[in-house]
């Protein structure tokens, strides 16, 4: 009788654990739930917030004063400050590729192909996107960095009262002098990309000379290089937006300065990425 009971006793506890640790296990499960969905929205009211600042900067742009004096001056920022580290980024991904490509294609004696390839290459995905990492993690941060330092000091609330709108005259310079310089750093990627090429692949591969340019001839056309041109454009839209949208977001002194500069570089190269392939799909159906 007593081990009746006993046993009972034992029954109903290990019952009791088993219901405890699937209560734990349960909850557990639902935090991390709720944490997955506080962030899904908190991406898409930042997203929503991102397009609200986007829209804000296509009213202003059209509003005098035009200061023109303020984009030549931030081009000059992000396009010749960018210049050194762009010559020698495309200069040696061009030798890369042709390294690369030279040692993969030998083995099916098509080396004629070496420097149309790292053309293509080059001229439709690495000179934009390249070329839009390195001004995401160059410039975009500054952007995000210097407006963020603006705001911590109370800067951007003395332009106001001055009655100067600060998006006008902080946001939309650097918006389209990215815009432009983007394109213009993406074609000076390519054509360096494609001297590395021809110099590795003519002087130290031993490709000839004139079949290296004969193929080039052949296979590159005026549309893949537009179709660079054209992602590069927008990638310094985007790198733009975002990096002084996440300066005007900054708050709570330095730290908040370093947080808005790290989310700019981060959200601004994720961003790249994510657009090159849409731009792919949609670029490859119309040139």
């Amino acid at each position: 009788m007593n081990f009746s009971v006993h046993s009972f006793l034992a029954f109903l506890g290990f019952i009791g654990y088993t219901n405890l640790v699937k209560d734990k296990f349960i909850n557990r499960i639902t935090s991390r739930i709720e944490e997955l969905g506080k962030s899904v929205m908190e991406s898409i009211d930042g997203l929503g917030a991102i397009s609200l600042f986007g829209a804000r900067f296509f009213y202003w742009v059209r509003k005098k004063p035009f200061r023109v004096s303020l984009v030549f001056e931030q081009l000059f920022f992000i396009g010749n400050k960018s210049l050194m580290i762009i010559l020698l980024s495309g200069m040696f991904t061009g030798m890369v590729m042709a390294t690369q490509t030279y040692f993969g294609f030998k083995l099916i004696n098509v080396d004629s192909l070496v420097g149309v390839i790292v053309a293509l290459s080059l001229s439709k995905e690495l000179a934009p996107v390249l070329t839009g990492l390195i001004v995401a993690g160059r410039a975009g941060s500054a952007m995000a960095a210097q407006i963020g330092s603006m705001k911590v000091t109370e800067q951007i609330d003395a332009l106001e009262v001055m009655g100067i709108n600060s998006i006008q005259y902080l946001a939309v310079p650097r918006i389209i002098a990215s815009t432009f310089a983007l394109p213009m750093l993406s074609v000076v990627f390519l054509f360096i990309g494609n001297f590395g090429s021809w110099l590795v692949g003519t002087k130290s591969l031993m490709i000839d000379e004139s079949m290296f340019f004969s193929k080039l001839g052949e296979f590159m056309f005026v549309a893949d290089i537009a179709q660079g041109v054209i992602k590069a454009m927008v990638f310094g839209f985007i790198i733009a937006l975002i990096g002084t949208y996440f300066g005007f977001q900054v708050e709570k002194g330095a730290v908040g300065v370093g947080r808005g500069t790290n989310l700019a570089v981060v959200w601004g190269m994720i961003s790249v990425l994510i657009l090159d392939y849409f731009l792919t799909s949609f670029l490859v159906k119309i040139l």
